[in-house]
């Protein structure tokens, strides 16, 4: 692997057995259109084959952004069916994919909304001192679903709840988000990537039956509780959410202003 696509880049290093995947959208801070998306998938289920690679790391180019979710010039298509309502990251993230290899996100600036979806998928999570993490959901008139189904995950109940319900007026910070256990490894600036790979390279060091039958246990312990958010998440976004035209109008006369904490 090492071709360069649209929007996503894979290169592979078969020395230490270590993939680094990196969403190459920055002048879209790395925002996942139906193309990016297409390609993530078509990324996990390749690297499940290819038996060179042991473990992968998913980061974001450039620094202003790791990803801020789905691309809102982004037309998704829907059935003209209430029970038939398609999620276009539902399938984005690696354990989707049934990928059991290890991915540890290095987080570079903002990770808002729809990068929980990979961020919810990823082992563990090493960061970079300026990166940020939010969801704006609610700012828009958009329920937050599956990513606050995935975020319940990831943090204490109550740091989830906080970040999904607050929207774009707060941010919590690298630091913070390395307090409560969201992020494993706070790095220096610029450090992330490198320190994310220096993990993967130690994990891609072991046996690789033992590595991906541990990553497929520690799936196992929240798997149950993520199917069954995920079961009730279409309904409540059907209820919840704005038609598309109010979300629109919300979106662009957002205020910038927001608390770090």
């Amino acid at each position: 692997m090492g071709a360069v696509v649209t929007g996503l880049r894979v290169a592979a290093d078969k020395d230490t057995g270590v993939a680094v995947v990196t969403l190459d959208r920055p002048h879209r801070l790395n925002a996942i259109d139906l193309a990016l998306r297409d390609e993530l998938v078509s990324a996990w289920r390749e690297l499940r084959f290819d038996d060179t690679v042991r473990a992968v790391v998913l980061t974001g180019a450039g620094e202003r952004a790791f990803c801020t979710g789905l691309d809102r010039d982004t037309d998704v298509p829907q059935p003209d069916s209430p029970y038939m309502a398609d999620d276009p990251l539902l399938h984005v993230g690696p354990k989707s994919c049934n990928l059991w290899k290890p991915v540890i996100a290095a987080v570079n600036g903002m990770a808002c909304g729809g990068a929980f979806y990979l961020l919810g998928e990823s082992d563990f999570l090493v960061a970079d001192p300026a990166a940020t993490f939010f969801d704006p959901h609610t700012t828009y008139g958009m329920v937050s679903a599956y990513e606050s189904v995935l975020m319940a995950q990831l943090m204490p109940h109550g740091e989830a709840a906080r970040t999904a319900l607050m929207g774009t007026a707060e941010r919590l910070s690298a630091e913070r988000a390395h307090a409560i256990g969201l992020v494993t490894e706070l790095t220096g600036p610029g450090g992330a990537l490198t320190a994310a790979t220096a993990a993967a390279s130690v994990i891609a060091g072991y046996p690789a039956q033992g590595v991906q039958g541990t990553v497929r246990a520690l799936w196992a312990a929240k798997e149950a509780a993520v199917q069954r958010g995920f079961a009730q998440a279409p309904h409540l976004v059907a209820l919840g959410n704005l038609p598309p035209e109010r979300q629109t109008e919300l979106f662009r006369s957002r205020r910038p202003e927001f608390r770090l904490r």
